[in-house]
């Protein structure tokens, strides 16, 4: 049986064993992207810790069922396709492309579905009109509004409670200050310019935090395993809706919320203004390779506060050099034909530190540093009297293993192949200093040297390496 896995649960303000509501199945929603820029570091750092989530839950055996919404109707996209000149569908399509791309050229993992707020407005008429029927709503100014005096258990998630000099205040805009805990539009009514629908609730578009209820209840039902986001989530947007949701079914919304801690950048808040902002094709135009990114979004645990450096990136690549330069090096070493000098207690010692690692609420920390322990072993050993082969075998699957989760290591990890131009090179070398032609020999050391290719000759042939780079 698999170790334990235990999450702080924002609702409980605890860690909390893991249990899933259907055996064997999580139901997962994830708050995803408003679709009106490139998302920033800041936002792939939470999709990140969601995907490292999403890969540690079937590490321990689960199925998963992900929902991630894309908001392509809000006041931030309304704006900025007004300012392009163009329509909200085409305006929005251009960066949810862009947000896939993203994602894909960080390895994180697809979800099983990505529903857009425009294809769900029956579902948040519906939910609406169901508040309505329990008295959780009035009209005002043409505006459906949740009347938060009505769902005693408002503020249970964040500790917000409306204040009695706020009674009948109520709040039109999607987004608000933190603590302002008024009374929050769930369908507007129509203005000019804006995009609108003649719904059974008259003409008008959906507020922000009904569409998240909406679809997260249509696709997952009414209530469900797991809901993420980052920490600035918490309120209002998922205190709303949890009592949106509650309000309408007299149900439990969600078992266990989690949230991941902000991202600043080398120690100050990201903002245009200050000029660090950046969205990871900012970092890929300045030469930033993309693992190394996703290396070091995932480094540090979910819920401490990343502080995003260029040095931090550079010491992430150079980790990622030493794993790739250890595994190319295991490849290119043949089994020892003994029972070698790598233990198989190494080994499973290390599967069993990763399980732990990640079922102590996703310490990748500790997750990264098991790997790293593991590859020093694997050193020492290739330095000795190397690896037999049952526990190379081993080894391989726990690898595999580790980066089922953390997606860090390199394709065909070790394989000097991937780079035919570099095997022919050192082919050539082996060649001359056969036939004891050294300066040519030398020659091709310096010519891979000044591309950054570092070779090292050992009993069992010449390995190759890269320098380390960020």
């Amino acid at each position: 049986m698999p170790e334990e896995l235990v999450l702080r649960n924002t609702l409980s303000r605890s860690l909390e064993p893991f249990e899933a509501l259907e055996p064997g199945h999580v139901r997962m929603y994830t708050c995803g992207p408003t679709v009106y820029n490139y998302v920033h570091i800041g936002n792939l750092r939470t999709f990140l810790f969601e995907d490292v989530l999403r890969r540690t839950l079937r590490l321990f055996g689960y199925r998963v069922t992900q929902v991630m919404n894309l908001t392509d109707v809000d006041d931030k996209t309304i704006r900025g396709a007004r300012e392009a000149g163009l329509g909200l569908r085409e305006y929005t399509d251009r960066f949810i492309e862009a947000f896939f791309e993203d994602m894909d050229t960080l390895r994180a993992e697809r979800a099983e579905h990505y529903p857009r707020a425009t294809d769900y407005i029956p579902q948040m008429v519906r939910l609406i009109q169901r508040l309505t029927e329990k008295g959780h709503t009035y009209r005002a100014e043409g505006s459906i509004y949740f009347r938060i005096s009505t769902f005693p258990g408002y503020g249970k998630l964040s500790g917000i409670r409306p204040g009695s000099t706020l009674a009948g205040a109520r709040i039109d805009a999607d987004e608000y200050e933190k603590d302002d805990a008024r009374d929050f539009v769930l369908w507007k009514a129509p203005k000019p310019g804006e995009p609108s629908w003649d719904t059974d609730l008259g003409p008008g578009r959906p507020g922000w935090h009904v569409e998240c209820s909406a679809m997260s209840m249509d696709l997952l039902g009414e209530t469900f395993d797991i809901h993420t986001g980052a920490i600035d989530n918490i309120f209002p947007h998922h205190e709303n809706e949890i009592a949106q949701s509650e309000g309408a079914t007299g149900k439990p919304f969600v078992r266990y919320w989690l949230h991941a801690e902000h991202l600043i950048v080398e120690g100050q808040k990201m903002a245009k203004s200050a000029g660090n902002f950046f969205t990871l094709r900012d970092l890929l135009e300045r030469g930033h390779d993309p693992v190394t990114i996703r290396y070091l979004l995932i480094s540090v645990p979910y819920r401490q506060k990343l502080n995003f450096t260029f040095d931090g990136l550079h010491a992430a690549g150079q980790a990622l050099e030493r794993i790739a330069n250890t595994l190319r090096r295991l490849d290119n070493t043949p089994p020892a034909g003994g029972a070698g000098d790598l233990e198989l207690e190494t080994v499973e010692g290390f599967r069993k530190e990763l399980r732990n690692a990640l079922g102590d609420d996703l310490n990748t920390a500790r997750a990264l540093g098991a790997l790293h322990t593991l590859l020093r072993s694997v050193n020492t050993a290739l330095d000795g009297g190397g690896i037999s082969e049952p526990i190379r075998h081993r080894l391989d699957e726990a690898l595999a293993e580790a980066d089922s989760v953390l997606g860090i290591l390199p394709p065909d990890a070790g394989a000097s192949q991937a780079d035919e131009e570099i095997t022919r090179l050192i082919e050539e070398r082996a060649a001359a200093r056969k036939a004891r032609d050294f300066a040519r020999a030398d020659a091709i050391r310096d010519q891979l040297a000044a591309r950054g290719i570092v070779l090292e000759d050992t009993a069992h042939g010449t390995v190759w390496h890269r320098r380390g780079r960020s």
